[in-house]
C-alpha cells in the first residue's frame, strides 16, 4: 500500500525533519510540499540531497484550496498558522499538525504515541505534542499512572537544543554569535507547552497537577531535549525503573536505562530514553528523560502517529539507529 503524502511548512526544521522520514518511508510517496518563503523553489534547491525521483518537485504556496489528492498531510506550522487552514483540508485527508494550534483541540486525537497508542489508531485527526512535553510526559507517565509521585509537586528543568527554536530569519535570536557558548532561560512561568503538559499530567495520574513548574533553556547545541523532573514521592529507585519497564514493555521506542540518559542517544532517531532516581526518606523522586527534538519531539513522533493512524506497523520508516558521534 503506497499512500500519497504532503508536507507543509517543509522549508522549517520540523518540515525537513519530515521530508528526511517521509522519503525513505517504505509506504508513504511525497507528491505534495508547501512553504512561504521557499515556494517556487525545487525541492532540491532547499534539500540537495533528497533522492533523485524527488528532486524535482516544487515547492508550492500553502493553500488549502489548491490542494492534490492526498491520503496524509504533515503540518509544520508556527503556533497560530495552522488551524484556520487545516479546518478547510477535507475530512478523507488524515492530517498529523506537528505544530500547536491543535493539542487538546476539540476533534483531535492528542498524539502521545508511546503512552495512548489506543488512543490514537482509528482517528484522522492528530495533534502533535511538543517536543518539552514529549520528554516530560514520557518519562512521568509510569510513575503517575501508578501513582508512585504526588502530581501537584513537580519541577521541570529541561535543555533544549537550538533547533527547536525553529528555523527564524536573518534577524532571528538563536544566530550562532547569540547562541554559541551561552545558555539562556526563557519562557518562565507561562512557556506554551505548561497547558498541554499540565492537563496530561492531569489524565494520568486522576490529580491536580496545579503545583506545576516549568523552565526550559537554551543550551548551544543543535538538537536534543534533556528533563530533570523533581518530584515528591516515597517509592524507591527500583520501583520506579520497574514501573516504567511494565510501563513500556513491547513498546519500540522507549528504552529504561539505569544510566543518565544523554542527549546523543538519540540523535536523529524516534527513541525515547528515561531514567529514575529515588531517595525515599527524601521523599525525592529524580525523573529524567531525553527525546531529539526534531525526532520524538516533532518528525519522528508525527511519522509514528500516521503509522497509527493509517494501519501501518507502527515502526514503520523509524527503526534507524541513531547517529553517533
Amino acid at each position: 500500500m503506497t499512500l500519497r503524502v504532503g508536507i507543509v511548512g517543509i522549508s522549517g526544521f520540523g518540515g525537513g525533519e519530515a521530508l528526511r522520514l517521509v522519503a525513505a518511508h517504505p509506504s508513504f510517496e511525497l507528491v505534495y510540499a508547501a512553504g512561504e518563503g521557499s515556494a517556487g523553489s525545487l525541492l532540491m534547491d532547499r534539500f540537495p540531497g533528497v533522492p533523485p525521483r524527488l528532486a524535482g518537485l516544487v515547492i508550492e504556496k500553502w493553500d488549502p484550496a489548491t490542494l492534490p489528492q492526498l491520503d496524509l498531510l504533515f503540518a509544520s506550522l508556527p503556533t497560530g498558522r495552522s488551524a484556520e487552514a487545516l479546518a478547510r483540508i477535507p475530512q478523507e485527508v488524515k492530517i498529523v499538525d506537528i505544530g500547536g494550534d491543535h493539542r487538546y483541540a476539540e476533534g483531535w486525537a492528542y498524539g502521545l504515541a508511546d503512552v495512548w497508542p489506543d488512543r490514537i489508531a482509528g482517528h484522522t485527526r492528530i495533534a502533535n505534542p511538543g517536543c518539552f512535553p514529549a520528554a516530560v510526559l514520557t518519562t512521568l507517565a509510569p510513575l503517575l499512572a501508578n501513582r508512585l509521585i504526588d502530581p501537584g509537586n513537580i519541577i521541570i528543568d529541561a535543555k533544549t537544543g537550538i533547533s527547536g527554536a525553529g528555523r527564524g530569519g536573518a534577524d532571528s535570536r538563536f544566530g550562532y554569535a547569540e547562541s554559541n557558548e551561552n545558555l539562556v532561560p526563557y519562557g518562565l512561568l507561562q512557556h506554551v507547552h505548561m497547558p498541554e503538559m499540565a492537563k496530561t499530567i492531569e489524565r494520568l495520574s486522576g490529580g491536580s497537577a496545579a503545583g506545576l513548574v516549568f523552565t526550559p533553556h537554551l543550551v548551544p547545541m543543535t538538537r536534543g531535549v534533556l528533563v530533570t523532573i523533581y518530584c515528591r514521592g516515597g517509592a524507591t529507585t527500583e520501583q520506579c525503573m520497574d514501573a516504567a519497564r511494565r510501563f513500556y514493555a513491547g513498546r519500540a521506542f522507549v528504552r529504561v536505562t539505569d544510566k543518565p540518559p544523554q542527549t546523543k542517544w538519540a540523535t536523529g532517531s524516534n527513541l525515547s530514553f528515561v531514567s529514575y532516581a529515588a531517595d525515599p526518606e527524601r521523599n525525592l523522586v529524580i525523573a529524567m528523560g531525553v527525546v531529539d527534538n526534531l525526532g520524538k519531539g516533532a518528525a519522528g513522533q508525527a511519522v509514528q502517529n500516521a503509522n497509527l493512524i493509517c494501519g501501518l506497523p507502527e515502526t514503520a520508516g523509524l527503526e534507524g539507529l541513531p547517529v553517533w558521534p
